[in-house]
């Protein structure tokens, strides 16, 4: 039999006896070896795994994590069929000094397969995962001439074209950025030569679903809350449909509409503790490199802000029960998670319900209990922290809920929130644009109110380039922030506080995608330039480079009692302190 050199082994696993017919093994991550049936020769690291009197399947320690079957490739018949869930590589953009122009995070917790996984495996398929963030191999496939500079295009992570094309029944992948676009059209384009039905969703395919199917897709998936998953997968596996087809699209333009009434996150299956250790991601943070889970609680936002591509899904805002989010939380504590990414786009919604404030105090007090932390990596939104619950009237209390902010950011050290991501946005000169943002003093005392819970680090996200955005507004944002920056620091003098500086992009689907075009703002198509990172449109009295440099600028207002943490991926161009093994690892495979 001849050697796979794409398997990564970390552990091998019997397969349940109804698969016995195929004499099929599962080469896995994060599963017990089954000892009894597992020799490792001493020769190029080679395991054999045998189980009589089935085959045996060999492989070789290399570096992509695949799993693999020895049986027959007409598997639609068989009872559970197999589906690779795809996790693409991350994308990176380097200049001739080999600085890193985007973000690079590949240990991200993988929040939306951890939700995927289990949902197919509920509906009788073997789903499994095939991370190809997980690995170290870099390829460019591509330049982009932005700011003066030819950035080399290039995939950090698992090696596409040592992916089997036939080795599961069905892909799915997923793509919810746009800068990962290309890099996920590549590994489709490959996948496809296998013949093998290939299911795209996420965000971006969502909302531009034409550039998937060109690439080789089968069907894009319209469903953000997985209403669509079990129908659309038995129809390409050609099984007996037990659901009508919902909210997909196919290359020849056949659209079913989305169901009336998505998918709520209490309906979703709870991943096994395997699973779950699968999906653990890792972030530095006082705890150390700590193993990160995620949770999303909920889906959908009752606000329309016009950069976001949130209010597009057509879920509505629907929240999981706090008695469900805990059974998750322990699930997590199980797997060996310290730290959760709460990945709710708009979690503080729930105070809008009656009960919602409280499920809130329940679900913190719980992870409290536990013994892990919380991180908000979508940022919650300060006008909800408020008495007045965010609501937009002018008789709104806009005074903190001291008990809320508390609930949700203190930290004694062990337990509570070790980093706070704050979306401000624009708190200042420029606010008018957003509803939800709050005036630019009730915002100082709400973000007084966070610091004085002891949270650790604070990073404070803001974003520029609005069409109106001139030198002039630009430097009195600079002023307003680092003046709030040395009042924060005057509450807690150990506080880490860095800004988070994104420039506008067009997210496709929004307002703000079409406005940008319409206006002529937009400088760039390129798809890999939209990651928020690297400017992609003019304002009316800024170049897109001239809104670059006081990104750049921005992105420097910081305090630090000790060395700077990286916290959101390698941009290492755009901070010259934030660096990661990311970067190193794709500049010794490119030079």
């Amino acid at each position: 039999m001849a050697i796979r050199p794409y398997i990564n082994i970390l552990s091998i696993k019997l397969l349940p006896e109804c698969f016995a017919p195929t004499n099929a093994l599962w080469f896995t991550r994060g599963e017990n070896c089954c000892k009894d049936w597992i020799a490792n020769s001493t020769a190029k690291g080679i395991a054999i795994a045998m189980a009589p009197p089935r085959r045996f399947a060999i492989a070789q320690k290399c570096p992509t994590l695949i799993p693999h079957f020895t049986g027959s490739k007409t598997m639609v018949a068989k009872k559970y069929p197999t589906i690779g869930l795809i996790e693409p590589p991350a994308t990176g953009l380097y200049d001739a000094e080999g600085k890193n122009w985007t973000s690079l995070y590949r240990n991200r917790s993988l929040i939306s397969k951890q939700v995927l996984i289990p949902d197919l495996q509920a509906g009788g398929f073997d789903a499994r995962l095939v991370n190809l963030r997980d690995d170290s191999y870099s390829e460019e496939f591509g330049q982009v001439f932005w700011k003066g500079m030819n950035l080399r295009k290039t995939y950090v992570g698992g090696k596409i074209s040592a992916l089997d094309p036939e080795a599961f029944d069905a892909w799915g992948v997923t793509v919810n950025f746009s800068q990962d676009r290309q890099v996920t059209c590549m590994v489709i384009e490959h996948l496809a030569k296998g013949g093998r039905p290939i299911v795209v969703g996420g965000s971006d395919a969502l909302a531009e679903p034409h550039h998937y199917l060109k690439a080789g897709a089968t069907v894009v998936v319209q469903d953000k809350s997985g209403a669509a998953n079990w129908a659309i997968f038995d129809y390409v596996l050609g099984r007996p449909p037990r659901e009508e087809l919902t909210g997909v699209i196919f290359p020849d333009g056949k659209q079913y509409p989305r169901k009336t009434k998505a998918k709520s996150p209490d309906e979703w299956a709870l991943p096994s503790v395997e699973v779950a250790r699968d999906c653990l991601g890792t972030l530095p943070n006082v705890q150390g490199l700590a193993p990160v889970g995620s949770l999303v609680a909920d889906i959908g936002c009752d606000r329309t802000c016009d950069f976001c591509m949130t209010p597009t899904y057509g879920t509505g805002f629907r929240r999981m029960s706090p008695e469900t989010a805990l059974k998750w939380l322990e699930i997590q504590k199980q797997a060996g998670a310290r730290s959760i990414n709460i990945g709710s786009d708009q979690f503080l919604a729930r105070v809008l319900f009656p009960g919602g404030r409280e499920e809130i105090l329940e679900i913190t007090n719980g992870a409290r209990d536990m013994g892990i932390t919380l991180m908000w990596p979508n940022g919650l939104e300060l006008r909800k922290t408020t008495l007045g619950a965010g609501r937009n009237y002018d008789s709104t209390d806009l005074r903190p809920d001291e008990e809320l902010i508390s609930a949700l950011f203190a930290w004694d050290g062990k337990v509570g929130c070790p980093l706070a991501y704050i979306p401000a946005e624009r708190p200042v000169f420029g606010r008018e644009a957003y509803k939800k943002l709050l005036p630019w003093q009730e915002h100082c005392d709400l973000m007084k109110a966070v610091v004085r819970t002891g949270v650790p680090v604070v990073t404070y996200g803001i974003i520029i380039g609005l069409p109106d955005d001139d030198h002039e507004d630009l430097l009195r944002l600079e002023e307003a922030i680092a003046d709030l920056v040395d009042e924060l620091v005057e509450i807690n003098p150990q506080l880490e506080f860095q800004t988070s500086c994104y420039s506008i992009i067009p997210l496709p689907g929004t307002p703000q995608s079409y406005n940008l075009r319409k206006s002529g703002m937009l400088q760039f198509e390129d798809t890999c330039l939209w990651g928020v990172w690297t400017t992609t449109s003019n304002t009316n009295h800024l170049t897109y480079a001239e809104v670059s440099d006081w990104q750049i600028r921005l992105s420097n207002i910081r305090r630090a009692p000790a060395e700077f943490t990286n916290y959101n991926g390698e941009y290492s161009a755009m901070v010259s302190t934030a660096s990661s093994k990311d970067s190193q690892i794709a500049l010794a495979n490119l030079n």
